[in-house]
């Protein structure tokens, strides 16, 4: 008896184990991730936790990381204080890491390893030809001129009631069960420390929170809800985010929440015209509207960063993704791309479903 108290302590690393052993061998087994993880066991999940969450009006997420971060600081006193040993400050530290390895992975991590989007949407997967970048693009900026629209304000609760009428929509063609519970934003708590970074928004998978940045103009408010909407409901790649809250804004009644999500989007592919012959000709067709939107978000950015946080920042997403199978790490936010255009040439896909790219 006494020994099995003994190593009482291993029980949670040992578990921490298994689960980085599961992690990755169903890396190898997308199909069963998707089929009964990603469909099954994840969607009550996400009921249960969000509709827990739902009653405390602020983040349960931003709470647990600050204890996280404390805690080190409160063992180092306590050692000092010589009112904890050594080897118990080690033994404690190791049972919260393992911990939290465990929950980050059976509560939501697991996703990482299901089907690719185009495999789970039926959507064909092809490169297409500059010519037809080009060409796609002249036209989206065509259609983004005629979106602009005056963003000054936004009701928040008739944003966030627009896109989950979307959301709930497109949910067969999305291929997830609507509602998967309750996904109302709440800020970020601390809001500037994050902004230094560039985070516009984040989901928290310890409580199934969206958390918004309340430094974001409104402007970008639709399109950013959206994406981490998109995360709650186990998307975990951030180009499938960024797809999933592009289609469902364009599928919304609302103007600005339509011309937020296409202006958003437009500069991942200014970004991927860089380099092109056409790249001067397509930055003219931008009208002069649109363009003050586009130096105002840049403008707004550029004041809230701290090179070093955001470096930084940007590192540590970098290896956090592609340790979570995601290979081409931070540059999957611009894998957004070739999902759209994936979108917009699969011409059967969106007959199929009675959709088409706005």
């Amino acid at each position: 008896m006494r020994t099995d108290r003994k190593h009482k302590w291993l029980i949670l690393p040992a578990l921490a184990g298994i689960v980085f052993a599961l992690a990755l061998n169903l890396r190898q087994h997308p199909g069963f991730v998707e089929t009964w993880y990603a469909q099954r066991i994840y969607p009550f999940i996400a009921s249960l936790l969000s509709t827990i969450s739902f009653v405390f009006p602020f983040s349960l997420d931003d709470s647990f990381y600050a204890v996280l971060i404390l805690m080190p600081v409160v063992l180092i006193v306590q050692l000092f204080t010589k009112r904890i040993k050594w080897k118990a400050a080690g033994k404690f530290l190791l049972n919260t890491v393992a911990t939290v390895y465990i929950l980050f992975y059976v509560l939501w991590g697991f996703n990482y390893f299901r089907l690719p989007l185009t495999e789970r949407l039926g959507i064909k997967d092809r490169e297409p030809d500059t010519g037809e970048f080009v060409q796609f693009m002249q036209q989206y900026i065509t259609e983004l001129n005629q979106l602009h629209c005056d963003f000054d304000t936004v009701d928040k609760t008739e944003i966030d009631r627009l896109i989950e009428e979307s959301y709930q929509q497109l949910a067969p063609v999305l291929k997830f069960g609507y509602p998967m519970g309750k996904r109302p934003d709440k800020t970020i708590t601390f809001s500037g420390f994050y902004a230094k970074s560039g985070i516009t928004g984040y989901f928290g998978p310890f409580f199934n929170e969206v958390h918004v940045n309340k430094k974001i103009l409104p402007i970008e408010y639709p399109y950013v809800l959206a994406h981490e909407k998109a995360h709650q409901l186990g998307i975990t790649s951030e180009a499938e985010a960024n797809f999933y809250a592009w289609l469902v804004c364009l599928n919304s009644s609302s103007q600005q929440i339509r011309y937020s999500a296409k202006l958003y989007i437009s500069f991942h592919f200014f970004r991927q015209a860089r380099g092109l012959e056409a790249y001067k000709d397509l930055v003219a067709k931008i009208s002069p509207e649109v363009q003050a939107d586009i130096n105002r978000i840049s403008d707004h950015w550029n004041e809230l960063r701290n090179a070093t946080m955001d470096k930084t920042a940007s590192k540590l997403n970098d290896a956090y993704l592609k340790h979570n199978n995601i290979k081409s790490g931070i540059k999957d936010y611009t894998g957004v791309v070739d999902h759209v255009m994936n979108f917009a040439l699969d011409s059967a896909f969106q007959q199929h479903h009675g959709l088409a790219p706005r």
